[in-house]
């Protein structure tokens, strides 16, 4: 029976580099390639066969090779850099290291590794997220269109005027040209904002709408379409979470600080985990505390006991637990298991 081989491929903006090595550790090779398909299945072909693992760092480029190898029929994982710690007292790192480590770590069978979202689900997904990035620059482009009303008037221009307004208002505001453009340019930029984040919304709405755990989602107190959308997409397949916990963390609702003997001694890394879903559960509080009484009541509670963003946090890790049972289990939000001790009080 011929000896496993483990690959390790450091990837980067224009190259990549492949390393192989045994069962045993040995160095069988290593290879600087362009960023193309054909080029890392010509150097892989020879050892396909023999080959237990091809591991590739999760880069911001990591789709074209992960979705190649894996159309190829290679055993391809995806190496999490976050959760990867080198070895202490190394003296030197490079790309020459790199690869080599990561298929060491892999015939340690210790590599952390990352979730691969189907192509099919990881476009709809990123298109859901572009919607993130304009609805920034569109808050961007108000808070511009506001500022320049108050310079020029000394008033303060709600928003609600500024979304019942008509091109022809716009143009009627200031007197001098150079406003008058400017007022006009970003109020254009405005409307065409508005109408991407639409058309997003609508694209992504048709795919999603179906999924079961989308539904079952949209019972949670807090959580209506977008943040629906967001936390079906971000989260894929539920079963890949072995507890409610695992789900919290994964979404960033659990602190990273590490204690002894009620001792604080540091923080972990507090960007492991997924930052849509973290941003999706905290806004999710935000509603639920405003418009869900029992919500309110948990949140007031941890609030006199810590601070509103401790409070804020503890409510979104509930609810994040909450999202991961009526994903898993299928059925609807039942806030008595949520928030089982508690007494309501009446309004």
């Amino acid at each position: 029976m011929k000896e496993k081989i483990m690959a390790g491929i450091d990837l980067h903006s224009n190259n990549l580099v492949c390393a192989l090595i045994d069962g045993e550790g040995n160095r069988l090779g290593q290879r600087r390639l362009p960023c193309q398909i054909s080029e890392v299945n010509e150097y892989l072909k020879p050892y396909q066969e023999r080959l237990e693992v091809v591991a590739v760092e999760s880069t911001f480029n990591w789709y074209w090779l992960v979705d190649g190898l894996k159309a190829l029929n290679y055993p391809v994982v995806l190496a999490n850099p976050a959760g990867i710690q080198q070895y202490q007292g190394i003296k030197r790192v490079d790309d020459k290291c790199e690869p080599f480590f990561l298929a060491e770590l892999c015939r340690l069978n210790i590599l952390p590794t990352g979730w691969i979202c189907e192509p099919e689900t990881r476009a709809v997904r990123d298109l859901l997220r572009r919607r993130s990035l304009l609805v920034r620059n569109r808050t961007s482009l108000i808070l511009s269109f506001k500022s320049l009303h108050a310079r020029n008037t000394g008033q303060s221009m709600p928003l609600t005027r500024i979304r019942a307004m008509s091109q022809e208002e716009v143009g009627a505001l200031y007197e001098h040209w150079a406003d008058d453009l400017a007022a006009r340019l970003e109020f254009e930029l405005i409307e065409h904002f508005d109408a991407s984040v639409k058309a997003i919304e609508k694209e992504v709405l048709q795919t999603v709408a179906l999924w079961p755990a989308y539904r079952y989602l949209q019972t949670i107190s807090g959580i209506g379409e977008i943040l629906g959308m967001t936390i079906a997409l971000e989260t894929g397949d539920i079963g890949r979470f072995a507890s409610a916990g695992d789900y919290a963390s994964y979404a960033r609702c659990v602190d990273s600080k590490r204690e002894t003997n009620g001792k604080k001694k540091g923080r972990n890394n507090s960007k492991c985990g997924n930052k849509y879903l973290g941003w999706a559960f905290v806004e999710a509080a935000q509603f639920a505390r405003r418009f869900n009484l029992q919500c309110r009541q948990f949140y007031d509670r941890k609030c006199a006991q810590t601070n509103n963003i401790v409070a804020i946090k503890a409510l979104a890790c509930k609810l994040a637990k909450a999202a991961y049972c009526v994903m898993k289990e299928q059925t609807p939000f039942n806030l008595e298991k949520v928030f089982p001790h508690m007494k309501i009080k009446s309004e």
